[in-house]
């Protein structure tokens, strides 16, 4: 037969193709703070991470998928499901491009102490942490449609089977420091794919998909760690308002939510700067127990 030579690069391309797991997508618009390579595979959990003046260089060992990279495999492992739900809902999946939205729901939680009890591997951090995501429903408004059609429902939410890992690091969950530096890249990027819409081949045809992101898979330590509050011996008991346990003991009717993300990081200035040159006792005070920068908004929706 006759030889076709090609230019590296593009035997590479064909070749990456052909590779269990490699799927081609694109982002509209392109995703800010995201590295553009889009064959990425296992990358170094400090990726993207650019650090600050008051930040310590975090010495752990941390690794992760792009996130936007992780959700695309999701959604093409749950390909016949969407293809089978779109069916089953009479839709003509020729016209069903656009206007698909996805939930998903964020985890994240210490795994304990992993040390290795008479090995001789490398020293590492006794304590690790494992963020994940679930793909909890696909829906799709139709063109001329009012409403919007769900089209997948995860029937195992809390299943260890619908859980995909996306970032496993070696880290004690109540180091504030090194869980910033490692999770601040991820919301990152799940900042830039909420302003974004995905262009992904799904059943032979691009479609685009808009993400959700609901933070119900954290327990009460984790959430008071990423949104910089004291810990579990705090006076300030309540991750949602103010009260202290004495006002709690008291009144168990009368609480309103009145903590939000933007208040903690406002707080965090006061404690952070002192401008009222307030003793250490007024100071906590006035700040309600938050005591370190929050990172991550985690918002709660029921599961």
């Amino acid at each position: 037969g006759r030889q076709i030579f090609q230019p590296l690069h593009t035997l590479r391309s064909a070749e990456k193709e052909l590779l269990p797991g490699f799927h081609q997508f694109e982002w509209q618009p392109a995703l800010k703070n995201v590295s553009s390579s889009w064959d990425v595979g296992i990358i170094n959990g400090l990726s993207g991470w650019t650090a600050s003046v008051d930040d310590v260089p975090a010495d752990t060992i941390a690794r992760r998928f792009r996130y936007d990279v992780a959700l695309v495999s999701a959604l093409k492992d749950l390909e016949e499901d969407i293809m089978e739900g779109l069916r089953q809902r009479g839709l003509d999946d020729s016209t069903c491009t656009s206007g698909f939205t996805v939930v998903v729901k964020e985890s994240c939680d210490g795994m304990g102490d992993v040390s290795e009890k008479h090995g001789s591997g490398p020293a590492v951090p006794e304590k690790a942490v494992r963020f994940s995501f679930t793909i909890m429903s696909i829906s799709v408004r139709a063109d001329g449609e009012e409403d919007a059609v769900t089209i997948f429902q995860e029937q195992k939410p809390n299943s260890e089977l619908s859980c995909r890992p996306l970032c496993l690091m070696f880290v004690d969950e109540s180091d504030h420091e090194t869980l910033t530096a490692i999770l601040g890249p991820v919301v990152a990027e799940r900042k830039a794919m909420l302003e974004s819409r995905l262009i992904l081949s799904v059943g032979g045809l691009l479609r685009s998909f808009r993400f959700f992101f609901r933070g119900t898979g954290f327990d009460e330590k984790m959430v008071r760690e990423m949104e910089g509050l004291e810990a579990s011996g705090s006076t300030y008991v309540c991750t949602l308002c103010d009260s202290t346990r004495a006002e709690a003991s008291k009144n168990m009717v009368l609480h309103s939510i009145t903590r939000s993300h933007t208040e903690n990081l406002e707080r965090y200035e006061i404690w952070r700067t002192n401008p009222f040159s307030e003793s250490a006792e007024e100071l906590r005070d006035r700040v309600k127990g938050v005591s370190a920068k929050p990172f991550m908004e985690t918002q709660t929706t029921l599961d």
